[in-house]
């Protein structure tokens, strides 16, 4: 039985939420079954190429929906699930009783392993301790910027190499690790401590960029770091240097898209009167109220940079 899992790549939550598929189904559903992995980014271009869905079953967590038919698990939480009314309403009529969404969750891990505890009577337990970092690191759940930023944990070091490696997707090695190891041990495999040091000072030098990129104006924080040699930071560096602002707009560029990530401050109630997914789906983009993003093709540096300053405005009024 070959299961291909695709999860939302360089994000905990995706590969948290695509451990605990691969264990309950090994636990539940098929013990022996032969898992190949797939790490899947926004992207302005067609997000599916039907020839990704090439298992016996074929799998999507925390991420948009599939119409395809060779889809057959599926589990996401974002507002923004559904690429069109078509495919909600393919979802709505589905009856395989094997796809799953529910947009009040924080993270997409504890949503499916309540799902699979309750409706195939999973024991999750074992990875209690997993589930309990994703929510807290996908729902922005730290007591402060601080817990935020600095990288003392094995969750928080595990999760900088998965968003900050530019050297291919690990998503093969770290899903059967979160499986069955616990986070330290994880944490002391030569693939994540390995590259953790380079990459916390680069962790440290995006902080830096933000400080000098951004603009704090009437509770937003812009920055533009497009131009910068920077294609992932930490997305809660700009409520730990701007603990008092609402919003934050920032613009960056890797070599297969420019991004507009748009994210209100976690330890700031006047930061919950904006719905952000909904502001982004007028863009092409979409997330989730508190925390959304859009993608645009390579070459779109300056509409990225247009649309963000709209944004910006928006937010400030």
């Amino acid at each position: 039985m070959k299961v291909r899992l695709c999860c939302h790549g360089r994000c905990f939550d995706g590969a948290a939420a695509g451990a605990v598929f691969e264990r309950f189904y090994r636990a539940c559903i098929w013990p022996d079954a032969n898992f190949h992995y797939t790490g899947l980014i926004h992207r302005v271009s067609r997000l599916f190429d039907e020839t990704l869905f090439d298992g016996d079953e074929n799998v999507i967590v925390d991420f948009k929906y599939s119409s395809s038919p060779r889809l057959t698990w599926w589990f996401d939480h974002h507002q923004s699930a559904f690429l069109t009314p078509e495919d909600a309403e393919h979802f709505q009529r589905d009856t395989s009783g094997r796809k799953f969404y529910d947009p009040s969750y924080k993270s997409c891990t504890k949503f499916l392993s309540d799902v699979v505890r309750t409706r195939f009577g999973f024991d999750s337990t074992p990875l209690a301790e997993l589930i309990i970092w994703a929510d807290i690191i996908d729902g922005a759940q730290y007591p402060s910027p601080e817990a935020a930023v600095q990288m003392e944990t094995p969750a928080h070091q595990i999760a900088l190499v998965l968003e900050s490696f530019t050297g291919g997707d690990i998503s093969p090695r770290l899903i059967p690790d979160l499986a069955r190891l616990a986070l330290a041990e994880v944490a002391r495999q030569p693939y994540i401590a390995g590259y953790f040091p380079e990459l916390l000072r680069r962790h440290e030098y995006a902080i830096k960029l933000v400080r000098e990129q951004s603009r704090c104006e009437r509770g937003v924080v812009y920055f533009d770091l497009s131009e910068c040699d920077l294609e992932a930071y930490n997305k809660f560096i700009p409520y730990y240097l701007f603990p008092d602002c609402n919003y934050s707009v920032g613009v960056s560029r890797a070599p297969d898209r420019v991004k507009i990530a748009v994210g209100s401050n976690p330890w700031n109630e006047n930061a919950t009167r904006k719905n952000l997914a909904t502001i982004c789906e007028r863009y092409g983009g979409g997330g989730h109220a508190r925390v959304a993003a859009i993608s645009f093709a390579p070459g779109q540096v300056d509409l990225a940079r247009q649309t963000a300053h709209a944004i910006a405005q928006e937010l400030r009024g």
